[in-house]
């Protein structure tokens, strides 16, 4: 299960994807969720569902992989759907004992979940098409201008980029400590709920003391290296927007404006044929 968790993890494959730089990765995702968030039509939906399968295509990613991620997130998405499914009230389709399925219910749960898988690969693809490094480096520039309200932004960008780097290694210790534990006769899935929460326990306790142990060494070490901030601090490679980024940018952006527009389109035909029946009316 741990090892399903894509989110955090590079996957290089060297592709024009790859090659876009970090701001620009970082702001096409915010689009990109804006547009997920906004469509809550089937055209609005597709358009987003079209757009994650260009992007996936262009990276060269295998779908595989990505799709991958879902698993660690399918009981959040069964949960979500179900209570959509149960709760929303409408137009009944369906009832039994005490349950309620209504076509609104329906549409809402097909919507949320769709919702869902669409943002978490679309957030995957962003951090698998580029390093911790490049994201906080990008995410650094980006927010630049709050510096002159006193906010920390290298700070900021340092312990988010620390937290996607050991999002890998979290994963690999705890999948570590679960071989031990079964080694020494843990049995992770029988049992009822109660007995499968108390087998996590040899598992939580060791996870905890191995992290407090590294957050101690990585601070040890930076400590030893002089770390200061970004005091005085310079930049092998410094980040340039070039031709590719400003296209990509236009894409999403008007993308985005697109999806908007299929929201408010029913909305702006109505009022238009409202102005037109009363002009055409007064005319009369």
């Amino acid at each position: 299960m741990m090892r399903d968790i894509t989110l955090g993890q590079f996957y290089d494959t060297g592709s024009v994807i790859h090659r876009l730089d970090p701001r620009t990765k970082i702001l096409c995702t915010i689009l990109y969720i804006v547009a997920v968030f906004t469509a809550d039509n089937v055209w609005g939906m597709l358009a987003v569902t079209a757009m994650l399968g260009l992007i996936i295509a262009l990276s060269r990613v295998p779908f595989g992989f990505i799709v991958r991620g879902l698993r660690s997130i399918l009981f959040i998405l069964l949960f979500t759907a179900i209570l959509n499914l149960f709760l929303q009230p409408g137009d009944v389709l369906v009832r039994f004992w005490i349950f309620t399925i209504s076509w609104q219910g329906l549409q809402n749960a097909l919507l949320i979940a769709a919702r869902l898988i669409l943002l978490i690969l679309g957030s995957s693809m962003m951090t698998l098409t580029a390093t911790p490094l490049q994201l906080s480096e990008g995410l650094e520039r980006l927010m630049t201008p709050l510096k002159f309200i006193g906010l920390p932004v290298h700070d900021i960008a340092m312990m988010i980029s620390i937290a996607l780097r050991f999002i890998p290694v979290l994963l690999e210790e705890t999948d570590r400590i679960m071989m031990a534990q079964k080694a020494r006769g843990v049995d992770f899935e029988e049992g009822r709920l109660k007995e499968r929460l108390q087998a996590l326990v040899p598992i939580f306790v060791p996870l905890l003391l191995s992290l407090f142990r590294r957050a101690d060494e990585l601070a040890l070490a930076m400590e030893s290296r002089c770390y200061r901030g970004d005091e005085g601090r310079t930049r092998m490679n410094e980040l340039r927007m070039k031709q590719g980024d400003w296209i990509a940018l236009a894409v999403m952006l008007v993308f985005c404006v697109g999806v908007i527009l299929t929201k408010l389109l029913p909305s702006l035909l109505t009022l238009i044929t409202g102005a037109l029946g009363i002009v055409l009316g007064g005319a009369a």
